[in-house]
């Protein structure tokens, strides 16, 4: 029933009961149909936020009516349903319903015979009076019974007080005859609610969830078994809670906020009567349920009236009465709970034997949070409007009339009904973990060993994540918020959710002091002040050298640790020079935008009292056009990125002359980022730069690179400018906090797979077995992100893609909705897509500390200022270590100390880390790797330089490389280029002609898509954020679970034409996932080995480079449930497919050496995906390129399609990178060293090793491999490429 009720839209439909006396001042100002007698419901429909109101008539009302003649039952056709009769047993065909006939005297005189079945004997749940059916679902087989009430049933329940009075709004008038009807009314029903104590709703507001024990059982006991419980409660008790809920009636209607010494006896007399903490499910004393023998025992059985409670645990509930009447008393007067309050009220009950204090009240909070919370202002009321919230400071009036208004003893005596009862439960919760964690020996627990273990979060009960692991339930999770320091952080989830053995290993990297050093007295007097300014009076030692290098006319490049004040290192020599220099100018580079705007932040709030005009600003595409006029006239310091520096500063570089004909320095931070396709064209970017300022514009400026995390930063730097010589700055001389690195594995849990297995007597026989699966990581570093948060730690939790991001952002919520309601709203999520303004008040809020937490992608890696942060948490292997150690440096600056948790995925990649630790921590970090030389980008920039300024053979090939001959002739033949021929071919000048109005604009330097989908909610006419059409189909198919901040949305259309995708809120409990496949069709030949003919030329390989489609197709989705993570439903899709051109270079696999594969049972697809793994990882020994710049075709474990017999290499980018080109040349000695580097490794399994068959940029996330069918692949390629070519040679 589970699966359909998700599926399925579901409308709430609520029934009204209102009395008679003060009906009709309901019904005037009511819109909408009245239905006669004879009306049909299924004439009309029940829309949106419209309801059914039952209204009982007066003998009044039927006196209009005595004309009106009931139709005879007799006269209605169709089949009338007896007493007895179930809707379940007849069908309802179309045009067909069900009609509900008045019975009179001549009726019943006629079944007088028949009798009512007793309710009792009536299994299933009873609904109480203001049950909501929309609260319950019916499953199949299932059906709702209406049962009429008889004078016998109302006089076995005579003595029960009716609460009509309670329900009754204040200051209605009431007539004698419609007061009787309606108190008549009331009685028949107060007897269902008596019945249905075990309170069977499921979704009570401050308790949305059905209690379950430690166990994960549903703990609600059944109807009968429960009626039979409350049938052997004494009438001496019902007796005393009758007289105990007219004391507790009386103190809600005083009309004073006073506890004065009448309220006060009241309030003991009602408090004496609490003797017991019962089960608010069976009805029988927690205790007694806590020691009973689960598998002897029946909850039913127990007919004993004795109570077992010890002192501590009566104490805790009748504190907790005591302050659910207050409070509900105060509500009443529109007046709030405060400390002074509460003072007051204890001091006065203490005269009269009540011993209580407010420390009692705050440890309330402590048992469950979620019903009592202390809160300091009226702002942090919002997440708990239905609970009790006790101020430490008094509001003024005009706050607390604000509160409350219209308020009625029915809703204040509903809200008392829910909050007992959350709290009940939350604490039998609790007790239950307590008894299981001291092994059944309840009897010597004391009030303070509660405590403690309340405080621990129930860290020590075992099987504690049995619920958590396996379901999207988040048991024992602390609810304590007390301040903690990542020491303490960590013994705290030692003892506490990762009790496990989640925690397999922690490095324990040392502090370091800073090394200072006076500020240079070169420096200007304006310099000084502007350090000063921001509170600097003296420099690391990294950073004066820097300074002064920079000064003296040097290339740098500063390479410390994140966080190490790199800033200062460019900025201090910048400001220095242009202070100096009124005409002189800077140009600073950064990879993003956001980085560009905190750069200019910083430098506003250091130069607010700079004497020199500096005139500093953003040119970007979020700059406006006459801002940009202004910038390209005025301004002396730009900041920039290398994308506007390649489509619109050097294309029209003569509207910015003035700034190219002083440019003093050009700074490039991040400069780790620039590597692989982006870094190439970003070289050449460079060079174009530094062309024009020497041959147009007569200036020579000086280069500033830092770089946080690389291996290779001076030949990086290098490569990257093309400069000769550039001094490295690596000695750090910032502080650093001692830092914990925690690697965090998720526990395994034994699952049960189900497998449908094909045999040739049943094809649809299923196989089932346990197997051990580790727990969903997004649910453990979601509960790792809580703890953060809960306990002071600054956060931000690093997620592999933006659907991670909004999981663990969605998790973290509800994990804190029920632990910490007054934080849900301090965390959020931070990714590319959200729209600019969106994320600029992001970072704006998570730097001045209205944010707490940020689950974020790599977006936030770099050096984007939000303040102090006290912990990271990485969700999964980011894809190489240098990122790792990026995004850990964001925490612990300023020398305090800080936590980084690596939480696993089951990957082998991430699990390797697990086995072996010193891999990560001792292991080199990676180089960035260029090639400014690949030719068919250069190409395309010696087009967009030529459009600039004429190329010259002589001048220019310092810039370009000595192939710059050979390209120039490529590009005169495709008429592109052209010079005057009566000159020598030295004195050449080279113009361009082509047809491209501005050649720049058609290259794309970072791969970036140009064609967008829009995502509008459709309540709201609101844009929610814009994706790239490469990534909208994995995200807002129709019918697809969107998320955007931890919000769900329900895909409803996806207008393909206009590039829209049109959603609605929706508060789903599954999540969606595409289903999908890439393919790489080769559109060259289809042969791998050219006929052996004498005249072939000789080849070094047989491998081809040629030109690929490579097209991505989705054919569908699943349905999966947060809680379980089980796949429900599966549901078609048909969408455009998403292709492009690049190229790829291939070699095909004999038929042999596929036979002799899967004759040792090794998968032959494994043995596929692991080849082209391995020889990914030996092409950097070859050709300089960057992780990302080729891909191999990898296995989907979904697909079970036949694989090409082939290995395959491709550039992941439209149009190519020409890195498969130059693969083809020496595709002999990959396969060679491929396989030696398999044979040579020493790992066992499968998997392999990220060292030998795994990869890091594996988008199947290095499923299906085989190492050892890798091995025979490769040395069966190498040997049947000898035979070919030992043929060839015999044929010549």
């Amino acid at each position: 029933m589970e699966e359909s009720e998700t599926s399925m839209e579901v409308r709430s439909l609520t029934v009204r009961l209102y009395p008679p006396h003060n009906r009709h001042s309901f019904l005037k100002p009511c819109l909408g149909v009245k239905l006669g007698l004879e009306s049909k419901m299924s004439d009309h429909s029940v829309g949106c936020g419209e309801f059914l109101v039952l209204v009982p008539y007066t003998k009044k009302d039927r006196q209009p009516n005595k004309k009106t003649e009931r139709p005879a039952t007799s006269s209605i056709p169709g089949v009338k349903l007896g007493l007895e009769s179930r809707i379940s047993d007849h069908s309802v065909g179309s045009g067909e319903f069900l009609v509900l006939v008045p019975y009179t005297k001549k009726d019943r005189q006629q079944n007088k015979k028949t009798e009512i079945p007793a309710t009792s004997s009536i299994p299933g749940v009873k609904l109480g009076l203001e049950s909501k059916i929309s609260d319950h679902s019916v499953g199949s087989g299932e059906f709702l019974v209406l049962v009429p009430y008889t004078k016998k049933d109302r006089q076995q329940n005579k003595k029960t007080e009716t609460p009509a009075s309670s329900s009754v709004p204040v200051g209605g008038s009431t007539l004698k005859e419609a007061e009787t009807a309606w108190s008549d009314m009331m009685e028949d029903l107060s007897y269902l609610s008596s019945i249905s104590r075990n309170e069977n709703q499921n979704k009570v507001l401050l308790d949305e969830t059905r209690y379950r024990d430690s166990d994960g059982h549903n703990c609600s006991v059944p109807m009968n078994c429960s009626s039979q419980v409350n049938r052997k409660r004494s009438i001496k008790d019902v007796k005393m809670e009758g007289h105990a809920d007219e004391l507790v009636l009386s103190i809600l209607k005083s009309p004073s906020n006073d506890m004065d010494d009448e309220k006060a006896k009241i309030f003991v007399q009602v408090l004496a009567s609490i003797n017991c903490f019962t089960d608010p499910d069976s009805g029988n004393c927690m205790w007694e349920e806590a020691n009973r023998n689960d598998n002897v025992s029946d909850p039913c059985s127990s007919g004993s009236d004795l109570c077992g409670c010890p002192t501590w645990l009566r104490r805790i509930s009748n504190i907790f009465s005591f302050l659910n009447i207050y409070s509900a008393s105060l509500q009443l007067q529109q007046g709030q709970v405060t400390y002074s309050s509460l003072k007051g009220a204890l001091d006065r009950l203490c005269l009269f034997g009540f011993l209580a204090g407010v420390t009692d009240i705050e440890q309330l909070s402590l048992f469950c949070p979620k019903v009592v919370h202390i809160v300091d202002d009226d702002t942090m009321v919002k997440n708990f409007k239905d609970g009790i919230n006790i101020f430490r400071n008094s509001t003024t009036k005009d706050e607390q009339s604000a509160t409350k208004k219209g308020v009625t003893i029915s809703n204040v005596l509903r809200s008392m009904k829910k909050r007992e009862y959350a709290f009940r439960t939350s604490l039998l919760k609790l007790v239950k973990l307590l008894k299981r964690q001291n092994g059944n020996e309840f009897s010597k627990i004391s009030l303070e060993d509660f405590i403690t273990f309340v405080k621990q979060g129930g860290s020590g009960a075992t099987g504690i994540d049995t619920k958590r692991a396996g379901s999207h339930a988040f048991a024992a999770n602390c609810c304590d918020t007390n301040p903690m320091t990542p020491l303490e952080m960590v013994e705290h989830l030692r003892k506490g959710i990762g009790s496990d053995g989640q925690v397999v290993h922690i490095e324990n990297i040392t502090a370091r002091n800073a090394t200072y050093v006076e500020i240079p007295s070169a420096l200007s007097e304006s310099t000084v002040l502007a350090l000063k300014n921001i509170g600097i009076t003296r420099l690391y030692s990294h950073q004066a050298e820097s300074i002064q290098a920079s000064l003296a006319g040097k290339n740098v490049v500063v390479a410390t640790l994140t966080s190490s004040g790199k800033s200062l290192c460019y900025n201090v020599p910048v400001l220095e020079v242009l202070s100096q220099n009124l005409s002189a100018c800077a140009l600073y580079l950064f990879p993003t935008k956001a980085l560009a705007q905190d750069q200019l932040r910083s430098l506003l709030n250091m130069t607010n009292e700079f004497s020199a005009d500096l005139r500093i600003g953003v040119y970007d595409g979020d700059t406006s056009q006459m801002d940009r006029k202004w910038l390209r006239d005025n301004a002396r310091l730009l900041i920039t990125n290398p994308d506007m520096l390649h489509v619109s500063i050097l294309p029209c570089h003569r509207q910015f002359s003035r700034i190219l004909s002083n440019l003093r320095f050009v700074v490039v931070d991040e400069a780790h980022s620039y590597k692989g396709a982006f870094g190439c064209h970003t070289a050449l970017i460079l060079r174009r730069l530094h062309r024009l300022c020497s041959h147009v514009y007569g200036s020579n400026p000086s280069f500033i690179f830092s770089t946080a995390t690389s291996g290779n930063p001076v030949e990086h730097s290098k490569e990257l400018s093309n400069l000769p010589t550039i001094e490295l700055i690596q000695n750090d001389g910032s502080p650093s906090g001692s830092k914990l690195f925690m690697l965090w594995n998720p526990p395994l849990r034994l699952k049960k797979i189900s497998k449908r297995i094909k045999t040739g007597i049943d094809d649809g026989s299923v196989d089932k077995h346990l197997i051990a699966r580790r727990s969903s990581p997004i649910l453990e570093v979601s509960c790792l992100f809580a703890e953060m948060i809960q306990h002071g730690l600054r956060c931000i939790a690093f997620c592999k893609t933006r659907k991670l991001c909004e999981l663990v952002l969605c998790y973290t919520r509800e994990i804190l909705q029920e632990t910490a309601p007054h934080l849900v709203d301090t965390i959020c999520a931070y990714r590319a897509g959200y729209i600019a303004e969106d994320r600029r008040r992001i970072e704006h809020d998570f730097f001045n500390g209205r944010i707490c937490g940020v689950a974020a992608t790599n977006a936030l890696e770099l050096g984007i200022d939000v303040g102090h942060i006290d912990a990271t948490l990485h969700l999964g292997f980011p894809g190489s270590i240098a990122s790792l150690w990026q995004q850990a440096g964001r925490s612990g600056r300023r020398g305090n100390a800080s936590l980084a948790i690596y939480v696993a995925f089951e990957g082998p990649l991430d699990q390797y880390f697990m086995k072996f630790p010193q891999k990560l921590f001792r292991g080199p970090i990676e180089c960035c790797h260029i090639d400014a030389r690949n030719r068919q980008v250069l190409e395309q920039h010696l087009a967009a330089a030529a459009f600039e300024h004429p190329l010259s053979l002589s001048d220019d090939e310092k810039y370009f490389g000595s192939g710059l001959e050979s390209i120039i002739m490529a590009l005169k033949n495709k008429g592109i280029l052209s010079t005057d021929i009566s000159r020598s071919a030295s004195a050449r000048i080279w113009s361009y002609i082509g047809l491209e109005k501005m050649p720049s604009s058609a290259i794309s330097i970072r791969a970036i898509e140009t064609e967008r989908y829009k995502v509008i909610d459709i309540q709201k006419n609101e844009l929610l954020e814009e994706i790239e059409e490469s990534k909208a189909f994995f995200q807002v198919y129709e019918g697809a679970n969107y998320m955007n901040q931890g919000k769900t949305y329900l895909v409803k259309e996806l207008d393909v034409a206009n590039r829209i995708a049109w959603c609605q809120r929706a508060d789903l409990k599954y999540y969606t996932k595409t289903r999908d496949y890439t393919d790489v069709q080769v559109t060259g030949a289809n042969f791998a080995y050219p006929a052996r003919t004498s005249s072939l030329r000789l080849p070094r390989a047989t491998a081809q480079a040629q030109s690929c489609r490579v097209t991505t197709t989705w054919f569908g989705f699943r349905k999966i449930w947060k809680k379980s993570n089980q796949v429900f439903d599966t549901v078609e899709l048909s969408l455009p497919n998403y292709t492009y051109e690049t190229q790829a270079v291939w070699i095909q696999v004999p038929q042999t050496i596929k036979t002799a594969v899967e004759t040792l049972n090794y998968t032959f697809r494994g043995g596929l995906h692991a080849a082209g793994h391995a020889l990914l990882n030996v092409v950097p020994m070859y050709i300089v390129c960057n992780s990302s710049d080729l891909a191999s075709e990898c296995v989907n474990p979904y697909d079970s399609r036949n694989v090409p017999e082939r290995i395959l290499l491709y550039d992941p980018h439209p149009g190519g990178t020409g890195i498969s080109a130059q693969v083809q040349h020496i595709f002999s000695e990959l396969l060679t060293a491929a396989l030696e580097l398999l044979a040579s490794c020493c790992c066992s399994g499968d998997t392999g090793c990220p060292s030998c068959v795994q990869n890091i940029s594996c988008h199947e996330y290095n499923e299906v491999l085989h190492k050892d069918a890798a091995i025979m692949i490769i040395k069966g390629v190498i040997e049947e490429e000898e035979s070919y070519f030992k043929s060839i040679s015999e044929l010549s």
